[in-house]
């Protein structure tokens, strides 16, 4: 499968500045933009006609953007957001799921100077109009069959001035379509900062509702270097075909796969089909897709499908997952029946790519997050920001004044907030081991740990253990309130199908659980289900799920 005659461009020394206080730092350019460092990097040069974006419609037809196509459409809508009088700063929202029209307006709202406002397309009219009301954005671009939906919730609001609509616009809105007839001759980008504001994203509203997390243009050279590792040195991959399931309202989608992809002047696909296994594996045999950015719960969907490369012929190399953690089971069944090299990472949107893997440098272990990666200084803390030895439970923290990744803020609310800060560490909420070989081992949210008659269990070694039995497809893991031990271990299981839903079953998962992990740490309660509540970024919703538990307790 992999071509043996290639050999990266990016070498790893040449992608992090000079050790600084014996860690490396990750170089910033004084000036920076994200359209102008990605699509209008090859607008203009010997990769102007190189295809960039492939979009395939539900109906199967397609769509393809040149480089100069995509770049000169993106010019032309600037011109027009120039003219209708979007100011620098200002949010703009974008309403379109994966489409040319979200890549053409990404490109056009950085080009003016504009903040991109990215709303998912699965949000109902309440979250929609949240982030309307919070934001103040005067301006959204949506598509007709997403605005139908939300439109009169979101006009009662009077913020919105202006509707651009792809599809059937009403009489008061404007039809994106006429936005990019006239030529783009005589405007000109504006010249950006690498502080200056550039893109706002909501986060989905797990709990309460969405908050917007704002970063600036130089997020896409923070991440580049750990990106670069964690798609293992294959970003300049000759001719490679980049494509997630990942919405790209979100950071996976979006900052992880789109523009990273562009930045290197590869061809990216788009699609608003609905995701499912085999659809999956037939889509990306179709499209040649050979680097992927998957969620967890896509890979979990896919790996119950066995030995995929018996049933189509595909091309896929590389996938990155990160969003929650990886069920060890699911990694192997990557690299031994999917055949690829599949790299966990680890962060938060407001800082990110701390801990990852990068298999081309060092071995990745099934079920760990990988290492602390160059230019992240990250370590274990306890909860007076001492750093904890290798082996002791403590907070994921990254160093705050080395972190490039850094987010600019919450919206209306800018630096960072004072609940994130210990000391010079920012605080992820996140528990973690980590070893005497420097790999991290995630155990959990901290408000997830489970604390049983004295014992502090993880929900997440008690879910791997479960995944890794082959009745099982996918577990979640919470405490239930109980009188005598404060909480016991609660799993919610979905099984492979055909396994019949019986005590049968509960109690060989059980005896699993004792035999692989500890006997204290086993589910004594199963519950079984079809499907989790997902967040509208594909994350399961734990919160619901402790709440269902906590009003089972007796």
């Amino acid at each position: 499968m992999f071509d043996s005659t290639y050999e990266p461009l990016a070498k790893v020394t040449n992608l992090f500045a000079e050790p600084c206080d014996g860690h490396y730092r990750i170089g910033m350019p004084v000036n920076a933009n994200i359209a102008a460092d990605t699509v209008g990097r090859f607008a203009q040069n010997d990769k102007a006609d190189h295809t960039a974006l492939i979009h395939e419609h539900l109906d199967g037809t397609i769509e393809k953007y040149t480089f100069r196509e995509l770049d000169d459409l993106a010019s032309r809508f600037a011109a027009y957001l120039a003219n209708l009088g979007v100011r620098r700063g200002e949010p703009v929202a974008i309403h379109t799921s994966q489409s040319p029209i979200t890549a053409i307006a990404h490109m056009a709202i950085y080009k003016i100077g504009a903040v991109a406002l990215t709303l998912s397309h699965l949000y109902g009219p309440d979250a929609v109009a949240h982030v309307i009301s919070d934001s103040k954005t005067r301006i959204i671009i949506t598509k007709s069959e997403f605005w139908s939906k939300i439109r009169d919730r979101c006009k009662a609001l009077n913020i919105l001035e202006h509707c651009i609509v792809y599809g059937q616009a009403e009489a008061d809105e404007i039809c994106f379509d006429d936005c990019i007839k006239q030529s783009a001759a005589g405007f000109e980008p504006v010249l950006t900062a690498t502080e200056e504001p550039a893109l706002l994203m909501y986060t989905s509203g797990s709990t309460g509702m969405p908050k917007g997390l704002l970063h600036a243009h130089r997020i896409i050279h923070a991440y580049l270097p750990t990106l670069t590792l964690i798609y293992d040195l294959e970003l300049d991959y000759p001719d490679a075909v980049f494509w997630s399931p990942a919405d790209w309202a979100w950071v996976g989608g979006l900052l992880d796969l789109v523009l990273p992809a562009w930045q290197h002047g590869q061809t990216v696909i788009s699609t608003d089909h609905r995701f499912s296994a085999n659809w999956a594996f037939e889509f990306m045999e179709r499209h040649r897709v050979t680097h992927s950015f998957m969620t967890p719960t896509a890979l979990k969907r896919l790996a119950e499908v066995k030995q995929p490369r018996k049933k189509w012929n595909l091309s896929v190399r590389v996938i990155c997952t990160g969003g929650e953690s990886l069920p060890g089971e699911v990694m192997r069944w990557s690299e031994d029946e999917f055949e690829i090299i599949c790299n966990e990472f680890y962060g938060l949107t407001e800082f990110n790519h701390m801990v990852g893997c990068c298999k081309s440098l060092f071995p990745t272990i099934p079920g760990s997050m990988g290492r602390a990666f160059p230019g992240r200084h990250v370590a274990i803390i306890d909860d007076q920001g001492n750093q904890l030895p290798d082996g002791s439970v403590g907070e994921i923290a990254s160093w705050r004044p080395t972190d490039p990744s850094l987010f600019l803020g919450y919206w209306g609310d800018p630096g960072v907030p004072e609940k994130m800060r210990l000391g010079n560490w920012l605080r992820s909420g996140d528990l973690a081991v980590r070893d005497e070989n420097g790999y991290f081992w995630y155990h959990g949210r901290n408000d997830d740990l489970i604390k049983s008659a004295g014992y502090r269990i993880g929900p997440n070694e008690v879910e791997d253990a479960l995944v890794a039995h082959p009745d099982v497809a996918e577990a979640a893991v919470v405490g239930k309130p109980d009188r005598e031990r404060g909480s016991i271990v609660m799993a919610y299981v979905r099984l492979m199908a055909g396994v019949e839903k019986d005590n049968q079953t509960r109690k060989r998962l059980q005896n699993h659980v004792k035999t692989n992990l500890a006997a204290y740490k086993y589910p004594r309660v199963i519950e079984f289900v079809d499907s989790f509540p997902l967040t509208s970024s594909g994350k399961i919703r734990r919160n619901l799920l402790r709440q269902c538990a906590a009003e089972k307790s007796d």
